[in-house]
């Protein structure tokens, strides 16, 4: 049977990034897991304070070792764009911009010793200097999605009555409600991050949310999936993950940028 790892929205904490590693070198020797896929779910950056060390430890896994595989997450993509392009995203709120504190592209560019607080013009300038092109390189060439056994990875989630196949990059990266609320089959079970929830509300039948806060003082949630079956990686083992009692459409998943 496939078993594959996730792991949720790191958002700039690389201490808990490596220790989520840590559960999966703990996992794969009890469970003889050593052809698991370790899929990242996007959002590496922002909000953190350790946004370029966790890109480069990401980034360092990923070309010594083939069975990790990091997606794209609306996150990864604000930071590229505006250092390489000068670009705000135009789905962020009116009057926001990515230096805003409720975006966190201030706490990226302190770790890249780029001071946030100055002229648009001057922040950016510095950031073009200090922020690695490999990092820049790494996130432009992160793919979008991955099928693999009975699940569909991705970063937000997807458009419910749509292929798998069809799916719109702006949804892929950003999709809420239309997806989170919707108790449709879609088939695959669909793994992602992008909206935090409670580890007891992770999954919903047709949908495992793997985001757990990591960014707000939560946990970063690492889970391993074997065909449906969804197991928790703790200090002690595995812990089975089942569906939540009360549906997607009655669970409230909070929603931030």
């Amino acid at each position: 049977m496939t078993t594959t790892y996730a792991i949720g929205d790191v958002h700039g904490h690389l201490e808990k990034l490596r220790r989520a590693h840590d559960l999966i070198i703990a996992d794969r020797l009890r469970h003889g897991a050593d052809d698991a896929l370790v899929v990242h779910l996007g959002d590496l950056v922002d909000r953190g304070p350790q946004s370029a060390d966790v890109l480069e430890y990401v980034q360092t896994l990923s070309s010594n070792d083939n069975r990790v595989v990091t997606l794209l997450g609306n996150h990864d993509r604000l930071l590229l764009w505006w250092v390489r392009d000068g670009r705000e995203d135009p789905r962020l709120y009116p009057g926001l911009s990515y230096r805003s504190d409720v975006i966190g592209g201030a706490a990226t560019l302190l770790s890249y010793d780029v001071d946030p607080t100055g002229p648009r013009d001057e922040v950016l300038a510095e950031a073009r200097a200090k922020v690695p092109k490999t990092h820049l390189n790494f996130i432009a060439t992160r793919p979008l999605t991955l099928s693999r056994g009975e699940c569909f990875f991705v970063h937000a989630g997807i458009r419910p009555g749509v292929p798998l196949s069809a799916q719109a990059t702006e949804d892929l990266l950003w999709i809420r409600d239309e997806f989170l609320y919707d108790t449709r089959d879609h088939g695959a079970l669909v793994v992602h991050g992008h909206t935090p929830v409670e580890v007891e509300q992770m999954h919903f039948g047709n949908h495992l949310d793997v985001d757990t806060g990591a960014a707000f003082g939560g946990p970063l949630t690492v889970v391993a999936i074997c065909g449906r079956e969804v197991f928790r990686l703790t200090d002690q083992g595995r812990e089975s993950v089942r569906p939540a009692a009360t549906s997607a459409s009655k669970s409230a998943p909070k929603s931030t940028a």
